[in-house]
């Protein structure tokens, strides 16, 4: 009988360093294809928020502090979110995240970033001190943002230069990386011209849509639905309202809407109330308007859409992609500002509508949207030419595990 050969050592783990929500989502899809078949172990360290989406996921565990910001992980979306976060210490609390990444890469197989330039120059430090491979996962720029702009347009967004474009020393850090991801083929293609080992494997975004958890029919009977999404960030408390008055000029349609926060977060124009049936379900009444509000069924809500209304980054994307029209209106912030409106609407192209923050105008281009087919099929060409299909994640992370291993 010939003896079985000795056990190879464990694999090292990788270390993920991702900062953002939807880049915390990507972060732990990525790591379930990474460790789900083959095992292995993973540190994480979100930079941004408390990194809820790895709560649940075995063999991850959670390196240092939550970094909870006003903004939101925005600093630089306006002067008052670069104010309310130095404020709340993130000078000293991003110090920390620095030694605290340095010191998790010890022994790593693997750096992996997801995310923007400030999380690259983070994880390159990290890596480079601990001799292991960087792979950058991008989810972020994108060649897009820049067809249009124009040195106007550039000069009205200088605090979001590095929003549009790589600047110069994320493409020295980009160049370093073994391999980077970006969110779309031209953005690749973009990225590869500078001498960056890129490429694009699928959609990021329409690889974290959830499947449908929920029947929704019984809130929509036989009317068009028009999905709601204020998004993650502080924008609701501006957005919400906005939309709820929006649809109380379309009985015609079933609105619901995504909603990602507790049942006290919602903010309802005035002499509206909100009646909570159960715990993902609550109805928001104005007058002969009513419109349910479900928690935990994002995705059941995006597959039931003929037409959205968003506030939100990934969660536009992900309509878009799934060939849902999106509208849109810039808010206050931290997120959704007139400057994010512009560029997220350069990225979508057709898809999306960026209309004036007022609900008459909101109502006017979704039911423009519902009873046009040929425009609604060209708002739908366009998203899913622009996103892309997904499959992106299941390829990174067999990268990862052959950078690893070698």
């Amino acid at each position: 009988m010939t003896a079985s050969p000795p056990p190879g050592p464990p694999p090292r783990p990788v270390l993920l360093l991702s900062n953002g929500t939807a880049e915390d989502l990507i972060g732990a899809r990525l790591l379930g294809h990474l460790l789900g078949q083959r095992g292995g172990e993973a540190h994480v360290l979100p930079l941004v928020g408390a990194g809820q989406a790895y709560a649940n996921l075995p063999f991850v565990t959670r390196v240092g502090a939550a970094l909870d910001l006003p903004s939101g992980g925005f600093p630089f979306g306006s002067l008052e979110n670069l104010r309310s976060d130095l404020r709340a210490g993130l000078v000293g609390a991003s110090l920390g995240q620095w030694r605290e990444a340095v010191r998790a890469a010890r022994g790593a197989g693997a750096v992996v970033v997801v995310g923007d330039a400030y999380a690259l120059m983070v994880g390159s430090l990290a890596a480079r001190l601990a001799g292991a491979p960087l792979i950058h996962v991008q989810p972020l720029l994108s060649a897009h943002y820049l067809e249009g702009l124009g040195l106007g347009g550039a000069l009205r967004e200088l605090n979001a230069l590095g929003a549009n474009l790589p600047m110069p020393y994320e493409l020295r850090l980009a160049r370093r990386a073994q391999a980077v991801f970006a969110r779309d083929a031209a953005t690749a293609r973009y990225y590869a011209a500078r001498g960056v080992r890129a490429r694009w494997a699928g959609s990021f975004a329409m690889d974290v849509l959830p499947p449908p958890e929920r029947d929704l029919s019984p809130l929509v009977g036989e009317r068009p639905v028009l999905a709601l999404l204020p998004g993650s960030r502080e924008d609701h408390r501006e957005s919400l309202p906005l939309m709820l008055r929006a649809a109380a000029h379309l009985p015609e349609v079933a609105a619901l809407v995504a909603w990602p926060h507790g049942w006290e977060a919602a903010t309802l124009p005035e002499g509206w109330t909100l009646n909570v049936r159960e715990e993902n379900t609550a109805f928001a009444q104005g007058g002969s308007t009513r419109v349910a509000l479900l928690r935990g069924a994002f995705g059941a809500v995006a597959r039931a859409a003929d037409v959205a209304v968003g506030t939100a980054g990934t969660a536009n994307e992900q309509l878009a992609g799934l060939g849902v029209p999106v509208v849109a209106f810039p808010t206050r912030g931290p997120q959704f500002t007139p400057g994010f409106a512009r560029r997220q609407g350069r990225l979508l192209a057709g898809a999306l509508s960026v209309v004036p923050p007022e609900p008459e105008a909101v109502a006017a281009e979704v039911r423009a949207l519902l009873t046009n087919g040929a425009r609604r099929a060209r708002a739908a060409r366009a998203g899913l030419t622009r996103v892309g299909p997904g499959g992106a994640l299941a390829v990174i992370a067999e990268e990862i595990r052959r950078l690893a291993q070698g």
